[in-house]
């Protein structure tokens, strides 16, 4: 996992990384968001994290943080 979320995120610069819920609201995925997270912020450290509430409100949430 580590391997494609990394390669995804080195791939170009990214404005913005949203994380969904389905990952976000499951209590046996803690492990997992945080590895992501912790991705995120080593590959993609300028992006900004946004979080969505579902697949429909992610270009939402992702505007919340690009200019």
């Amino acid at each position: 996992m580590e391997a494609v979320v990394g390669n995804t995120l080195r791939a170009h610069p990214w404005e913005c990384v949203t994380v969904g819920g389905g990952l976000r609201d499951s209590d046996d995925q803690v492990g997992l968001l945080e590895q992501v997270i912790n991705l995120i912020r080593r590959y993609a450290p300028d992006a900004a994290i946004a979080f969505n509430r579902t697949p429909d409100t992610t270009y939402e949430a992702a505007a919340r943080w690009i200019g």
